[in-house]
């Protein structure tokens, strides 16, 4: 079965090549290199790869056949403490069943420069690490020792794969500049792949072909005399020409990949190439194709037995489906009942997949599976009580967005009903999901459903309602600029399910401690809770509170902003230019309403003003409103973003309103001190 494991985007931006590349030869620093304390290019740079080598070549070994041999090499100098974290260095190896890629020839140096001598510190055995991570991947992880700021790293290391149909990932830039770096790519023409391209690089390979020959040597034996009699054993050997397709990235200076808000996976605009099998073809075989269309991959997926085989079987649950229909009366009711049946009983194992692990029957008999067990047995569920269910294929947020057909595109599967014309998204492998809200994982573009006709149809993945968050204040400002009041705080939607999946499980005091320090040590009391663990139902918080230091009093006046320890302070869009999509995984919206009771003897003299502002087409609004009620402050304030995600055209436009909340909400409120005769000291701008 083909592991292609990767998926692609396409996009492009400038970077510069170089035919007259520096020579590195493993072991040898150079003390310019152990001298250099910045990044000339990046400043910001925590460290950078001086060089880098990848050289993915298929070995043939007889009586075994193709594998796929990489060699690593790379330079990496730290120049601060923020850098020590390349230093650690972790491989992602892939099994399935006895087959297992593996490493070997790991060496690893330090290199420092004390008193004006180069000094290089060897890694040990005891440094690596080999972690089981699930059942399809191990993990080599290692430690360079001696890291300081302005040392110089570099290590070397073989992989072996047995999966010569696979490619993995090729990544071409990383979270720190890379100055030079050497990518290979040697396949023999019996396997043809289709190089894919994602990131923002221009990326301009250099193709060339060589000759290469597989030898055999052939074993016969002879016996004379018949029966037992004298046996030789004679050897001949055979050789076979074939062609090798070569492709090189020969790079420099590439710029490092920068962390943006609001991404929903930066790995995914990681520059990088992916190779996709496209047909193999050997010497007197026919053909075998493997690059298709998205109806052959889904077919193929759906007749599977690990897939739609597992929609089949119905037996293991039929007692349990019998007393769920006797409870419901509707189909929303009897799918809510099957949904929350499947959702309480299984416990997902952490195991992404659109096969099962365990099989739907072991899963449901064990209470837990992977996501295909748990999902594809909801859905089998679903179909055996008479509903119009069908499975749903996904890549979640992480894996990418699968742009070419290939099984690898998908990770993931979900469940869908049609009722009353109206398609509903289930997941039960997430506690405090509910019908048509997903976690947050699976809200990526588009799914595949796939109807029990073998037809496909793309299903948009992102939710369209807002999810609110709503909160109310009461304060009493006091005159040394401190405050006290009672809020009431409520999330629904999916602000309800990340407060549930963050804190449902947390102890009360442990969360409260965390609250205070996270609203500038203020001290909570008479807290209660409503619908922590209801779905469907907003998370409902109260409670008293007293803060200190929220105004500034100078002289006969009092400043203040009327959101106090709430407000926006900062833009978190700072970049002049975005290039990638703002990812804010769902539409949400903020609701602030505050009462502020001023201190007795002072009077307001200037207000923020009013403010209303709306994006183009609709994204995002702003609406801020403070009236003066004589002896308190009135305000409402009320933000929304309509979109999950939104294009970066319109990046310049959500900076812009970013910055008129900041600005807004930090405006202050100014109180003057009342005179005995019933003026202030001096008087400001009053609305």
């Amino acid at each position: 079965m083909i592991q292609l494991r990767t998926t692609v985007l396409l996009v492009l931006l400038a970077i510069s090549f170089s035919g007259n590349a520096q020579e590195f030869k493993f072991g040898k620093v150079s003390e310019e290199e152990l001298k250099e304390t910045f990044n000339p290019r990046d400043s910001s740079a925590t460290a950078t790869v001086l060089y880098r080598s990848k050289d993915i070549r298929f070995n043939y070994i007889q009586g075994a056949g193709f594998s796929v041999v990489t060699e690593v090499f790379e330079r990496i100098k730290i120049y601060d403490k923020a850098g020590f974290d390349y230093a650690t260095v972790s491989q992602s190896l892939y099994r399935n069943n006895n087959d297992i890629e593996t490493v070997s020839g790991l060496k690893a140096y330090t290199h420092t420069l004390k008193n004006g001598k180069i000094e290089k510190s060897k890694m040990e055995k005891s440094a690596i690490f080999t972690t089981e991570l699930n059942k399809y991947r191990n993990e080599e992880k290692f430690t360079l020792p001696n890291v300081k700021e302005g040392c110089v790293i570099e290590y070397q290391y073989r992989i072996t794969s047995p999966f010569y149909y696979s490619i993995d990932e090729i990544a071409l830039q990383y979270d720190i500049p890379i100055k030079q770096q050497e990518i290979s790519i040697s396949a023999p023409e019996y396997f043809v792949f289709k190089p894919n391209m994602k990131g923002y690089l221009a990326v301009n390979p250099k193709y060339s072909t060589k000759s290469d020959k597989i030898n055999f040597t052939n074993k016969s034996r002879t016996t004379s005399g018949g029966g037992w009699g004298v046996t030789s054993t004679e050897y001949s050997g055979q050789s076979i020409d074939y062609k090798v397709n070569i492709t090189n990235y020969n790079m420099t200076n590439i710029p490092a990949l920068k962390e943006e808000p609001f991404v929903n996976a930066m790995n995914n605009y990681r520059s990088s190439v992916n190779y996709e099998l496209q047909y193999v073809k050997f010497p007197q075989q026919l053909q075998e194709n493997y690059t298709t269309t998205w109806e052959d991959v889904i077919k193929k997926i759906y007749e599977s037995d690990n897939f739609g085989g597992q929609l089949k079987s119905t037996r293991y649950f039929k007692d349990e489906l019998e007393v769920l229909r006797g409870e419901t009366s509707t189909e929303t009711e009897l799918m809510g009942a099957i949904f929350s049946h499947v959702q309480g009983r299984m416990n997902w194992n952490n195991i992404y997949g659109y096969y099962v692990d365990k099989g739907v029957k072991t899963a449901y008999k064990e209470q837990s599976g992977n996501i295909a067990d748990i999902n594809l047995m909801l859905t089998a569920m679903l179909q055996e009580a008479g509903l119009s269910a069908s499975p749903v294929l996904v890549s979640t947020r992480s894996h990418g967005v699968p742009m070419s057909p290939t099984r690898e595109g998908f990770n993931y599967v979900i469940a869908s009903v049609e009722i009353d014309g109206n398609l509903i998204l289930l997941d039960a492998t997430n506690k405090y999901t509910r019908p048509n809200l997903l976690p947050t994982r699976a809200l990526n573009w588009f799914g595949r459903k796939i109807q029990k006709d073998g037809s496909i149809v793309l299903v948009d993945l992102f939710p369209k309602n807002l999810s609110e968050e709503s909160v109310q204040l009461s304060i009493n400002l006091k005159e040394n600029g401190s405050i006290e009041g009672k809020v009431r705080h409520s999330n629904r939607d999916y602000n309800a399910y990340l407060f549930r999946n963050k804190y449902a499980n947390s102890v009360e005091d442990d969360y409260l401690e965390k609250l205070e320090n996270k609203n500038n040590g203020m001290e909570i009391s008479d807290y209660s809770i409503k619908n922590k663990g209801s779905m469907g139902k907003p998370v409902l918080e109260s409670y008293s509170f007293s803060l200190d230091n929220q105004a500034d009093v100078v002289g006969d006046k009092i400043y203040f902003s009327p959101l106090f320890h709430l407000a926006m302070n900062e833009n978190p869009f700072k970049l002049e230019k975005r290039e990638y999509p703002i990812d804010f995984s769902f539409p949400w919206r903020e609701k602030y309403t505050v009462n502020i009771a001023i201190p007795e003897g002072y009077k307001i003299t200037s207000l923020p003003e009013s403010a209303n502002m709306t994006m183009v087409d609709n994204i995002g609004g702003f609406q801020y409103q403070v009236l003066d009620n004589g002896t308190a402050v009135q305000l409402r304030v009320d933000v929304k973003i309509n979109q999950a995600v939104i294009a970066a055209s319109y990046y310049n436009g959500l900076k812009e309103l970013f910055k008129n909340i900041v600005e807004k909400q930090t405006e202050k409120v100014v109180l003057s001190k009342i005179t005995s005769n019933g003026t202030t000291e001096s008087s400001g701008k009053g609305r």
